[in-house]
């Protein structure tokens, strides 16, 4: 995470950099976040997930196959989902 952009409530805009195949892009990810709770170690514990779509050949991911009926195997734009938890750091 390199920036929060905005929230309302619970949601974020959160910006950050993604390296894939060797290549680093800046992302917007949404976010929501479902609150924190205290674990049984005294940790505070945060929960969430996060939503972005990507272009595949933005990371130069290119490979492709033509179908026979048409169409290709992979799309260009990815759905990416994460579900995360964390710990705050003393």
């Amino acid at each position: 995470m390199t920036k929060t952009k905005s929230h309302n409530g619970n949601h974020y805009v959160v910006l950050g950099d993604l390296t894939l195949h060797g290549v680093t892009k800046e992302v917007v990810l949404d976010l929501e976040l479902f609150g924190t709770v205290k674990d049984p170690w005294g940790n505070l514990r945060g929960g969430g997930s996060g939503t972005t779509e990507i272009d595949r050949k933005d990371f130069g991911i290119v490979w492709n196959k033509l179908l026979e009926t048409g169409g290709f195997v992979v799309g260009e734009k990815v759905k990416v989902s994460l579900e995360v938890e964390g710990i705050l750091k003393k």
